[in-house]
């Protein structure tokens, strides 16, 4: 995808993922570059997991992690895991252009929907995705760490 210099990649490599991890680690701040390089190569080589970057004037503005998954619930879907627009960068559409952009591949690829989670205290995330993509709010993420 091209517009305006936008431009959307997947990033395939460990240097590109690398050139991905300031902004990544925006939202996932307890990773360190490492941990985030180990983490993606392992989810890419077991899970599919994808990565995905908008480009604006040749500088990464946004990323989305995704993986393909298939439930009971939601038959075959996209599990979006990240997604986060630089704090520099917020507020000019990228994160709507950047998801948009992975439905349509979703639908492409023979996806039936896409469902993420959201942490509870990201209201400004919460009103994206309800508000501008039209997303429903259809259950709550539990969690139990050991």
């Amino acid at each position: 995808m091209s517009d305006n210099n936008i431009v959307i990649e997947e990033l395939v490599t460990i240097e590109e993922w690398k050139k991905a991890f300031p902004v990544m680690n925006q939202l996932r701040t307890h990773l360190n570059e490492t941990s985030y390089t180990e983490l993606v190569k392992e989810a890419s080589l077991k899970e599919g997991y994808r990565l995905f970057a908008l480009f604006s004037e040749d500088q990464i503005a946004a990323v989305i992690g995704f993986i393909p998954m298939i439930t009971l619930y939601n038959g075959r879907f996209i599990w979006v895991c990240d997604l986060v627009t630089d704090k520099s960068t917020r507020s000019k559409g990228y994160g709507e252009i950047l998801l948009t952009h992975i439905e349509e591949l979703a639908k492409k690829e023979g996806y039936e929907c896409i469902s993420l989670s959201s942490g509870l205290q990201r209201t400004n995330a919460h009103r994206f995705y309800e508000e501008k993509m039209d997303y429903d709010k259809v259950s709550y993420v539990f969690l139990k760490k050991f």
